[in-house]
């Protein structure tokens, strides 16, 4: 019962969020975390950490991380089905009558209608994910730093994420360190 269980929680999630990603983020949470209970809070954190920090696509990736933390190899394959069948079997759909509805007036519409509302889903994954964590003021500084480096100079957001992540690493090590020795 709990493998249909995984499977149906994540095929929900896969058919009724839009934008992905980031936007599934305080979904999973919501049903993991505060419904099933499978995950607690900092369980799901660390998959969120473990998903973000490997290629490919996020929800993908916590599905897998998810289903693997609860069920073993079984949950993991589930999770992903059940995560990844609804995109694929839309994407047959479209694919099918793509000639006929691309470009449609309806289409259009749909698009710049859900394109306000995904924004505002990931605004608030982000707001909600910063509330619940144990944020220092830096780490605010170096988030709206990062942005602000990606959006002007076209850096890789990858590239800086390594790049604090090793340089907090260095802070730690010797400047942290160095304190308590104090």
């Amino acid at each position: 019962m709990l493998y249909f269980q995984m499977f149906k929680t994540f095929f929900i999630i896969g058919a009724f969020t839009i934008g992905g990603g980031v936007a599934m983020i305080p979904i999973i949470e919501n049903e993991v975390v505060e419904k099933k209970e499978w995950l607690t809070y900092e369980e799901f954190m660390e998959a969120l950490t473990v998903a973000q920090g490997l290629p490919g696509v996020l929800a993908v990736n916590m599905s897998v991380y998810i289903g693997l933390k609860i069920k073993g190899y079984k949950g993991a394959l589930l999770c992903m089905l059940g995560a990844v069948l609804p995109s694929f079997i839309m994407i047959i759909i479209v694919a099918t009558f793509y000639e006929k509805i691309i470009g449609t007036d309806i289409v259009d519409r749909i698009f710049k209608g859900a394109l306000p509302a995904v924004a505002a889903v990931i605004a608030a994954s982000v707001y909600s994910l910063g509330k619940k964590s144990n944020f220092k003021y830096y780490h605010y500084i170096v988030a709206i730093l990062i942005a602000i480096v990606v959006e002007l100079f076209n850096i890789s957001p990858i590239l800086l994420i390594l790049s604090f992540g090793i340089g907090y690493i260095i802070y730690n090590k010797f400047v942290l360190n160095s304190r308590k020795g104090d």
